[in-house]
C-alpha cells in the first residue's frame, strides 16, 4: 500500500509540476524581459565601462542624439529629433527632442551633451573610449593636454541645438552616436556625488541615478539580479510595449541552458557547444544563429620577455591549429580568423593571413632565443567555460608544438579588466565588437596609446595609415589605407586573431520583433512580449 501511495504522489508531483506556469510565463503576462546577461558588469556609468554586459544595460538606461536601427544596422532619431549636416560632411547640427526628459523631470539638453564629452575627454577621468571622439574637432588635443580650454572642441550649443563640427569627413558618425561612451549622463547628478572627474562618483547608486533612457534603474543585487522598470518620462514611451526588465548574472553555461529551459529566462546569453546541435535538430524555433561584427583573439603584454620578442609572438601564432579549434571545440558556425578586422564588414576584406604551421613556429621559438626551461607564462581569462575550454586547447597546442610551459588563470570579470588595464598579463583571452559597422572600429583601438589597446604595441607606420584613412570620405580609399595597416598589425602580432564570431544563442518565442544584426544590439523599446 506504501508503495502505491508513493506512487500516486509521484505521479501528482509531476502532473502538478508539468502545469506549472513558468517564469517567462508570468512574466511575459507582466511585460517584464528576463535576459540572462552573462556576468556581473563592472559599473553603469558609460564613460567608464568598457563591456558588452554593461552595454546592455546602459541601452535601457540613457539614450544619445540618435538610436541604433536594428533592422538596418543605421540610426534612427533619439534625444535629437533630427539633423542636419553640411555639405563638406564637416558640421553637424542636432536639433533636440523638447520632450526628451531626465528621470528627475529635467530637459535633457544640449549643454549635458557638452558637459559629459567634456568629461569622458578629460584626461583625469582614464575613459579608455576617449578616442570614440576624437573625429570631432580638437577632441583629442584636449585629451592629450595640447590644449586645455574645452571651447576651441568642436562642439557647441545654440538655443535648442548642438553643433558638432569635424576634423574630417566621417561617413560614420552618426554610428558612433549610437556608443554609450558618447552617451550624456546628468550633471547636477553627477557634480553632486563626486564631480565631473571623480572614478569613484556615487551617481549610479540606485538611490542617485538619473538617467534618460526608455527604462529607469530599480533595484541591483550584486551576482543576483539588476532590474529596470519603465521610464514614464521618456519621449517615445508610448510606443514602447516592455513594461520592465531583469538582468540576470549567469557566468555557467550549462546553468544558464537549464534556466531558459526551465522557462526562468527569455534570453540565454550563449549555448553549451555540446548542445549547439541537439538545439539546430530539435529546437530550430529557440536557436539563434547569425553574423556577428566581432573578433575573438589573445592579447599579447609587448612589454613583458619574452612576448616582446616578434618571432615569439609568431611561433604562438604559428603553433594555433584555428580550424580544429572551430571544429572541435567550439561548434558555431564561426570562422577562423587571418585578420583583426571580420571580413566582408560593408565590403572590406583584408588578404592577410595566418596560418598553422608548427615547424616554422618551432624556427621562429629557436630564433626568438628564449629557453623553454624559463618560468611558466601566464594566460589569463575572465570565467566561462568557454574561454576556459579554449584556453586550455591552445595551451596544449602551445606544450606540444612548442614545449612551452603556460598557466592558466581564471578570474572574474572586474578583476580580469582591473589586471588588463593595468598591463599586469602576459597573455589574455579578450574580444572585440565592432561599436559601429566599420572597419575603422577595430584597427584604430590598436592606435598607439588608444585606451583600449593594453598591449604596450606602437607602430609609427601603422598610426600614420589610420591617421591618412580618417580623411578619406570615398569607401574603396580608405579600405586600402587600412588593409596597409592591418598587414602591419598581422605582421608583428601584438594581438593574435583566433576566430570570427558568430553569435548563437537562445530567444523564446514570446519575444516578438527581435533582430537579428551584426552588431547584436536590439533596443527594448522596439520589443514586445505576448
Amino acid at each position: 500500500m506504501r508503495i502505491i501511495i508513493l506512487i500516486v504522489f509521484f505521479l501528482y508531483n509531476c502532473s502538478v509540476d508539468d502545469n506549472k506556469t513558468s517564469k517567462v510565463d508570468e512574466y511575459s503576462k507582466k511585460g517584464i524581459l528576463l535576459l540572462g546577461n552573462g556576468t556581473e558588469p563592472s559599473g553603469i556609468d558609460p564613460h567608464i565601462v568598457t563591456g558588452v554586459p554593461e552595454h546592455k544595460i546602459l541601452l535601457a538606461l540613457l539614450e544619445g542624439l540618435v538610436v541604433f536601427n536594428p533592422k538596418d544596422n543605421g540610426v534612427l532619431p533619439g534625444v535629437a529629433s533630427n539633423w542636419e549636416i553640411s555639405e563638406d560632411g564637416l558640421e553637424y547640427t542636432f536639433t533636440f527632442n523638447k520632450k526628451a526628459r531626465w528621470t528627475n523631470g529635467d530637459n535633457v539638453l544640449p549643454s549635458d551633451f557638452e558637459y559629459s564629452w567634456k568629461r569622458i575627454l578629460s584626461s583625469e577621468l582614464g575613459a579608455q573610449y576617449a578616442d570614440m571622439l576624437y573625429v570631432i574637432k580638437n577632441a583629442e588635443n584636449y585629451h592629450k593636454g595640447k590644449l586645455n580650454n574645452f571651447s576651441e572642441v568642436g562642439v557647441s550649443s545654440i538655443g535648442n541645438k548642438l553643433k558638432v563640427v569635424l576634423e574630417n569627413p566621417t561617413p560614420y558618425f552618426l554610428n558612433i552616436l549610437t556608443h554609450y561612451a558618447t552617451w550624456p549622463v546628468h550633471p547636477d547628478t553627477v557634480e553632486k556625488h563626486g564631480g565631473m572627474l571623480s572614478r569613484s562618483n556615487q551617481w549610479t547608486k540606485i538611490e542617485n541615478f538619473v538617467g534618460n533612457g526608455p527604462f529607469v534603474l530599480e533595484s541591483w543585487e550584486i551576482n543576483k539580479s539588476l532590474k529596470v522598470k519603465r521610464n514614464e518620462l521618456y519621449w517615445g514611451n508610448s510606443k514602447n510595449k516592455i513594461n520592465g526588465i531583469e538582468f540576470i548574472p549567469i557566468d555557467n553555461e550549462l546553468t544558464q541552458d537549464r534556466l531558459f529551459r526551465s522557462g526562468g529566462i527569455h534570453l540565454a546569453n550563449t549555448v553549451p557547444t555540446e548542445k549547439i546541435k541537439g538545439y539546430r535538430e530539435n529546437r530550430p524555433d529557440v536557436l539563434f544563429e547569425h553574423n556577428y561584427f566581432g573578433t575573438y583573439y589573445y592579447r599579447i603584454n609587448t612589454t613583458k620577455y619574452p612576448l616582446n620578442n616578434i618571432n615569439f609572438r609568431k611561433a604562438l601564432s604559428l603553433s594555433i591549429d584555428r580550424e580544429l579549434l572551430i571544429k572541435s571545440i567550439l561548434k558555431g558556425n564561426q570562422i577562423a580568423s587571418y585578420s583583426f578586422t571580420p571580413p566582408n564588414s560593408q565590403g572590406y576584406d583584408p588578404k592577410t593571413q595566418l596560418e598553422f604551421n608548427p615547424k616554422k613556429a618551432k624556427l621562429f621559438l629557436d630564433n626568438s632565443g628564449y629557453d623553454i626551461q624559463s618560468p611558466p607564462i601566464e594566460l589569463l581569462y575572465n570565467t566561462s567555460e568557454g574561454h576556459q575550454k579554449i584556453a586550455q586547447a591552445i595551451q596544449e597546442m602551445w606544450k606540444k608544438y612548442l614545449g612551452l610551459n603556460i598557466v592558466l588563470t581564471n578570474v572574474d570579470w572586474k578583476v580580469y579588466l582591473s589586471r588588463e588595464t593595468q598591463g599586469e598579463y602576459d597573455i589574455s583571452r579578450a574580444g572585440w565588437i565592432g561599436d559601429y559597422p566599420d572597419p575603422f572600429t577595430f584597427l584604430d583601438m590598436m592606435v598607439t596609446d588608444r585606451g583600449n589597446n593594453k598591449t604596450g604595441w606602437s607602430s609609427k607606420e601603422y598610426d600614420k595609415f589610420l591617421k591618412l584613412a580618417s580623411s578619406k570620405i570615398n569607401n574603396d580609399s580608405r579600405y586600402k589605407l587600412y588593409e596597409q595597416a592591418e598587414k602591419i598589425l598581422i605582421e608583428e602580432l601584438p594581438i593574435i586573431p583566433i576566430y570570427t564570431y558568430t553569435r548563437t544563442y537562445l530567444l523564446s518565442q514570446k519575444v516578438k520583433n527581435w533582430q537579428k544584426n551584426i552588431l547584436d544590439t536590439n533596443p527594448y523599446q522596439f520589443l514586445s512580449l505576448e
